[in-house]
């Protein structure tokens, strides 16, 4: 075998060496892409997912099942190297839009590591699914050969929202490095509808929607003046602070509360931070600082700073911004791969790339789809065709001695072997000029299309697909109308999966904290047969509004700054503010109303549950089992206290209903031995809170109320009694403490 030498310079060797070495680092691994914001080890281990079936509605899978299907198939390099990128798109500290739902130890915002990947799970999450992985199936992107070419993948994925932005990217190549911070979705949406409608817009007016950075961990960016210039250049040095807040203590004493770090302290330089502190009070750089701990947990971030009495708080915040990792800086450098180099674009350049991406993609799908609707069309307008001479094309079929030749007189008009009872039928069989889809979608048409509402159903069918080739038409004609379609789009996007911005922008020159406004808005209150209480947005419950009402027992309109009462049958009034039951999704599971008051479910009974709005205006019927009834002013519940006296009882005695009055109601007392009352509410006098009532029916000997009926007028109500049932609309309105009927 000859060999062959070739000569060449060292230096040149190498050169070209390292560059194709740089190059492939840069493109192939360390640096996003520009257009669906994802480096190639993400977009695998999302795609392979996407192929495994792992998806959000569907069980979790094993991440060690995940990670090596990834590896076999698309990334061969290693393990350890999918599986962190796996845990950091679980990570809600550290994404702001998490890619993947995570089942089990996904580590800390502390610094604690992921469990291994044989002990926890994953699958994608739904917004993931919706907005990273549609449309794969419509030709929308190109695919390529994997590293053995036995597989293909996507060379990008169709992202329908710009995630450079909106989860940012870290990553170190080979002479540049990228850094770029996390954004809020909604206000991300914004700026690229913004663009959409006026693409000549300046930075600083793109800057109206997208205001700054927002980290998932919160915080403050100090320095907002410095935004614009980093913003347009695409690099530059955003400086952040964590939010402070002083807690007075007794004896005059105050404390400083750590409720919000910088993005850059998280994990070890929590530790860090704390350490930090040790250090300035040995070094005496401090003797305002009496303890430190961290309380920090699952809820959130809480490090606590116990101070001396008449410490200088000003003085310690500006040293503890100074001396500790507690202000930071975050170093921006939107570095991202566009049309297949390297580049650093500012925020507008960014969206622009985003943009173009989404008409390249929404112009593939239409495309796909117009060509599955013309291929529908053309079978449709066949099978009409094939209706209006059914009996020539069943004399064709039986005329045949194949398949063959009867494909060759609905195409050809080729009547040369088949046979024909009537001799007028050949003639029209040679006029046939069917298509080779459409005389397939012929021969295989069964017998039961031929129904007349079936062939109804067929040229309906056939005019919804012309409206869909109108529409498509449309869409890939004219860029306005596939503009309309895809801010539409994002529009549900933001509607969706939207969350308020969680980072404060401001220009600080000192210590200053910015305190959380809580906007006001109206939530619904939902609370299922287990106690498990939650709010949800007004129109989440419209939408669901049917579920809802057959699954929670209790359910009500209030503000979100209100507070929920709940009057117990021992005379208790339990309240709790309702920001502290979870807000979100229709379907989270909410959090027993046990775990956020004083209300305890084994030693007491809910009568009633309502929002202090809803009592503080109102008149409250308070009625017992020994049949005690007052109104009482529902602005006396107005109070401070978490849990306080409803009403008094006497012994043995408890609350059987608690009601809000509207003025026209009459109430109906039922006992144990099946007597009944109805009286007028008018009749019940309205005493204090604290006072036991007055005797709303005379009861006999060993009797007591079973129940207690409240009907508004025109209400009307049937009650079972020994198998009759009583209209309590029907009984005799009666005086207060009288016997009553027997029924």
């Amino acid at each position: 075998m000859e060999q062959s030498i070739i000569q060449t310079e060292y230096s040149e060797l190498m050169q070209k060496s390292y560059i194709d070495y740089a190059m492939s680092v840069i493109i192939s691994r360390a640096l996003p892409d520009v257009r669906d914001g994802l480096k190639p080890v993400q977009r695998r281990t999302l795609y392979d997912m996407y192929e495994l079936g792992i998806r959000y509605d569907k069980p979790y899978r094993k991440s060690a099942r995940i990670v090596g299907d990834t590896m076999g198939k698309y990334h061969p390099h290693g393990d350890s190297s999918i599986y962190d990128a796996l845990v950091v798109m679980a990570q809600d500290f550290k994404k702001g839009l998490p890619l993947i739902d995570g089942h089990g130890n996904f580590g800390s915002i502390e610094g604690d590591g992921a469990a291994a990947m044989r002990y926890t799970e994953a699958r994608l999450q739904r917004v993931t699914q919706e907005a990273y992985l549609a449309d794969l199936d419509k030709d929308v992107v190109d695919f390529m050969p994997n590293f053995d070419e036995t597989e293909k993948e996507p060379v990008v994925l169709p992202v329908k929202v710009p995630n450079l932005l909106i989860n940012g990217a870290e990553g170190i190549a080979v002479g540049m490095a990228t850094s770029i911070p996390p954004h809020n979705f909604g206000e991300v949406i914004d700026g690229v509808i913004a663009y959409m409608k006026n693409p000549d817009i300046t930075t600083a007016e793109m800057m109206q929607y997208i205001p700054g950075p927002d980290f998932p961990t919160g915080g403050i960016v100090a320095n907002k003046d410095d935004l614009a210039a980093i913003y347009e250049s695409g690099m530059g040095k955003i400086k952040i602070r964590g939010k402070v807040e002083v807690e007075k203590q007794k004896g005059g004493k105050e404390r400083l509360v750590i409720t919000e770090i910088p993005y850059t302290m998280i994990g070890a330089n929590i530790g860090k931070f704390l350490n930090d502190v040790y250090n300035l009070v040995e070094t005496k750089a401090t003797s305002d600082i009496v303890d430190i701990t961290n309380q920090s947990s699952k809820e959130g971030i809480r490090i606590v700073l116990d101070l001396k009495k008449g410490a200088d708080i000003d003085a310690l915040e500006n040293l503890l911004y100074k001396k500790t990792k507690l202000e930071d800086t975050f170093g921006v450098n939107m570095l991202a791969v566009a049309d297949g180099r390297p580049e650093t674009m500012g925020i507008v350049p960014i969206i622009r790339h985003h943009v173009k991406f989404q008409y390249e993609i929404a112009t593939r799908k239409y495309n796909t789809l117009l060509q599955k609707e013309l291929d529908r069309k053309e079978i449709q307008e066949g099978l009409i065709r094939a209706c209006n001479v059914i009996d020539l094309i069943i004399e064709i079929l039986r005329g045949s001695r194949n398949i063959k030749d009867a494909k060759a007189c609905l195409t050809e008009g080729n009547t040369d072997n088949i046979t024909f009872k009537n001799p007028a039928s050949k003639v029209m069989a040679q006029q046939l000029n069917f298509t080779e889809r459409q005389a397939q979608a012929i021969l295989e048409m069964r017998l039961y299309k031929l129904i007349g509402l079936e062939i109804e159903a067929l040229m309906k069918e056939h005019d919804e697909t012309l409206a869909n080739i109108n529409k498509y038409q449309d869409i890939l004609e004219h860029r306005s109308s596939m503009a309309k379609v895809i801010i539409k789009e994002l529009q549900a996007f933001k509607k969706a999966y939207g969350k308020e911005r969680k980072t404060v922008i401001d220009n600080l020159k000192e210590a200053v904290v910015v305190a959380k406004q809580i906007k006001e808005q109206d939530v619904v209150f939902l609370m299922d047969r287990f106690g498990y209480a939650k709010t949800v947005d007004v129109s989440v419950y419209e939408r669901n509004k049917e579920t809802a009402d057959a699954e929670n027992r209790c359910i009500f309109k209030c503000k979100n700054t209100d507070k929920i009462c709940i009057f117990t049958d021992k005379g208790q009034l339990h309240l709790l503010k309702v920001l502290d039951l979870p807000y979100g999704k229709f379907r989270d599971k909410g959090t027993p109303i046990d775990n956020v008051c004083n209300y305890d479910s084994k030693e007491e009974n809910f009568v009633y549950i309502t929002s202090l709005a809803h009592v503080s205006c109102s008149k409250v019927l308070f009625g017992t089992k020994q049949s005690m009834l007052k109104v009482v002013d529902g602005a006396e519940f107005v109070v401070a206290k978490k849990t306080t006296a409803a009403t008094k009882l006497m012994d043995e005695d408890e609350v059987l209903t608690v009601q809000v009055l509207d003025g026209d109601e009459t109430l109906v007392m039922a006992s144990a031995k099946d007597m009944f009352l109805r009286i007028d509410c008018g009749q019940i006098p309205q005493k204090k809170k604290m006072a036991v009532g007055v005797r709303g029916m005379k009861l006999g000997a060993g009797d007591e109320l079973k129940h207690i009926y409240v009907l508004h007028e025109g209400e009307t109500k049937e009650v079972e009694v020994k198998d009759k049932m009583i209209a309590l609309q029907r009984l005799h309105v009666g005086n207060r403490d009288t016997k009553g009927v027997k029924k």
